[in-house]
């Protein structure tokens, strides 16, 4: 298990969705979908200097900047995180 420092979350972000639109129609494999700035992701833990981790809880789901999230892969798992900076917002209930 991880425990991030130096501001960073770990999160869960959502697979992309697959070449089919709404209507069940399949897109070919080539085809490159505009891609949102920003995406809906889930934290599972956080480094005690967060700025706000008072408002976080295991599941919280946050917005951040998707090109900001680092993929890491240590002991063949892979691990995304994110610095507190680039949140742009707390989802809530």
């Amino acid at each position: 298990m991880l425990k991030p420092v130096n501001r960073h979350l770990q999160i869960v972000v959502p697979p992309p969705p697959g070449p089919t639109t709404a209507s069940g129609i399949v897109l070919p494999e080539d085809f490159k979908p505009t891609e949102e700035k920003h995406v809906v992701v889930k934290v599972v833990s956080w480094a005690q200097d967060v700025r706000f981790k008072e408002e976080l809880n295991v599941g919280t789901e946050i917005i951040v900047d998707k090109s900001m999230i680092e993929e890491i892969n240590v002991k063949n798992e892979t691990i995304n995180l994110v610095l507190d900076n680039y949140i742009v917002g707390i989802l809530s209930e």
